[in-house]
């Protein structure tokens, strides 16, 4: 059993938690929970640890073998963990690789471009809405907060390990080469022409989301196909990011289930 913070696995697991640089540089992250740790693909698990109590009272976990867990004190991985009630499972991950071009040539792509995201709960808000909105492929600036925040990963509710996603180098050229593709861009921006309910989306598109505060950059916006506007009542300028990208994404999703 694990019984100090100082044991060198345990410092292990709080870089992973804390330090996005260290994620990249060991291409993993961690994730907490049941369901998390549960729904994690088996050749991407590298090492579960579990607390004393959990490890003695373990709920149902879908066949997930913890028969090379390690047992860590329940005080330890308290002090450990990201979150104030741990449910006593975490995992260290191996991080997935998707390729852009993989993304772009997904055949009738439903695609959410997003710049400069900074809040970890709507980024991961908008990935787990992505899924159930039957989107292809998320692609986002460097700029954005990164997917692997501990809080994203929890927002996400599984879908991190299912919905396609890459990190842009060049946000703007990976717009034109979604273009060049066939694929119609629309940003969502107070100077467009029409509502989102007024386009058709049946065809291979996506949605350009900015930073909650700033929204899209000038050329982030320029290099879309189209502007649309989510009407707004009382006075709002704007919804949550998240919020705007659900909107949008489940427009698509209605045209796409029944006819236009």
């Amino acid at each position: 059993m694990i019984t100090s913070v100082s044991n060198q696995q345990m410092k292990y697991v709080k870089e992973l938690l804390n330090k996005s640089k260290q994620r990249k540089r060991e291409k993993c992250f961690v994730a907490e929970g049941i369901r998390m740790v549960a729904e994690t693909p088996a050749d991407r698990l590298v090492k579960i640890y579990v607390s004393e109590s959990f490890y003695k009272n373990p709920p149902e976990l879908r066949g997930l073998d913890l028969s090379k867990a390690l047992i860590v004190d329940d005080q330890v991985f308290r002090q450990i963990s990201d979150t104030q009630t741990p449910q006593g499972i975490m995992a260290v991950v191996r991080q997935q690789e998707n390729c852009l071009e993989d993304i772009l040539k997904q055949p009738d792509a439903l695609l959410l471009f997003l710049e400069n995201i900074q809040d970890p709960g709507n980024l991961g808000t908008m990935m787990r809405t992505a899924e159930g909105a039957g989107v292809t492929g998320i692609i986002m600036s460097r700029d954005t907060v990164d997917i692997y925040n501990p809080k994203t990963i929890r927002a996400t509710m599984g879908s991190l390990y299912r919905m396609p996603f890459v990190y842009a180098d060049d946000f703007c050229e990976a717009i034109g080469q979604a273009k060049a593709q066939g694929i119609r861009l629309y940003a969502a921006h107070l100077k467009g022409r029409n509502n989102y309910d007024g386009e058709d989306y049946r065809q291979p598109s996506g949605f350009l989301i900015g930073n909650e505060g700033n929204g899209l950059t000038k050329e982030a916006a320029d290099s879309a196909t189209d502007y649309i506007r989510i009407p707004m009542g009382g006075q709002l300028e704007s919804l949550n990011a998240s919020v705007a990208a659900a909107v949008l994404m489940y427009e698509a999703n209605r045209q796409r289930r029944k006819e236009y």
